[in-house]
């Protein structure tokens, strides 16, 4: 039997930026509106599109042989599953998504404790009820089908919801008591799938090629002749990923330089080296950096 990878992809909000990550990591995959089962252009890889509410829980009861989905519902579901890696990527920001407790503006609610006996809207039930728990607080917990925020203070006396940037919060006129849970992407395993050798190699390579795409976001390579005896001076200028490569070239008078660094400096560096006496300074973009 052929060896094939039965590989989940996030539906809904991370869909699209993990589908960008993965081209950039070499993987081309095509949505089709009406299909769930995205195409890949790799034949040893069947993909599915799950929620990530669900993922942790496939994966785990082996429907999936790996996925992508965030730390939160992982914990949520409470699932066995093998974390292979950290994938710190979002449709926003590179920021970590948190899961904070949240009242009204005005409610007079000051910590969790205030809470006891209240009742409390979230879609993440079991993370909600888990941290009540840790604080010994007995309250109310339902199930919010969405738009959480609006529901305090006439549905719910406070909420458990997940934010980036607080924006959809603060338009709400809600105030932040707590955080319950920090989430970032991980790319997960079913234990006995990361078990196998050739899943375990299929699994490792994917990972390999993500972290090298997400490495090379917002960096550039760059590329210079230099004197030899101005090259201290080019090199003082020049903060690297790791040491600048040093290459002599047929006249020994000159070596070339090649480097990698953030692509916002670019602009105020260049323009220094070239001061310092660097000549046919070339920039180039970057897919994947491999350490």
């Amino acid at each position: 039997m052929e060896n094939r990878l039965k590989l989940g992809i996030p539906a809904g909000s991370l869909q699209e930026a993990t589908g960008e990550l993965f081209r950039r990591a070499g993987y081309k995959i095509t949505f089709n509106s009406r299909s769930y089962f995205p195409s890949i252009d790799d034949e040893q890889i069947e993909c599915m599109l799950i929620r990530a509410q669900e993922m942790a829980r496939y994966v785990e009861d082996g429907v999936l042989d790996a996925g992508l989905t965030g730390f939160d519902w992982i914990m949520e579901n409470n699932s066995d599953v093998f974390e292979v890696a950290e994938l710190v990527f979002s449709k926003v920001s590179r920021r970590p998504v948190r899961w904070v407790l949240c009242v009204p503006e005005n409610s007079p609610f000051q910590s969790v404790k205030d809470l006891e006996g209240k009742r409390i809207a979230t879609e993440a039930v079991g993370l909600t009820k888990r941290y009540l728990e840790r604080h010994g607080v007995k309250a109310k917990v339902e199930f919010s089908w969405g738009a959480t925020e609006v529901k305090p203070p006439k549905l719910a006396d406070a909420i458990v919801e997940v934010t980036e940037t607080g924006s959809s919060l603060r338009a709400n006129h809600l105030r932040i008591l707590d955080e319950v849970l920090t989430s970032t992407p991980r790319f997960i395993a079913n234990r006995t799938a990361y078990a196998d050798p050739w899943k375990k190699q299929k699994i490792d390579d994917i990972v390999l090629m993500l972290r090298g795409a997400m490495a090379a976001e917002g960096k550039v390579g760059l590329m210079m002749n230099v004197p030899r005896d101005r090259l201290q001076q080019v090199l003082s200028l020049l903060p690297a990923l790791q040491q600048p490569t040093v290459s002599s070239l047929a006249d020994d008078k000159w070596v070339d330089v090649n480097t990698i660094l953030d692509e916002s400096i670019v602009r105020h560096i260049i323009p220094r080296l070239k001061a310092a006496g660097a000549r046919g300074i070339v920039e180039y973009a970057l897919t994947k950096v491999i350490d």
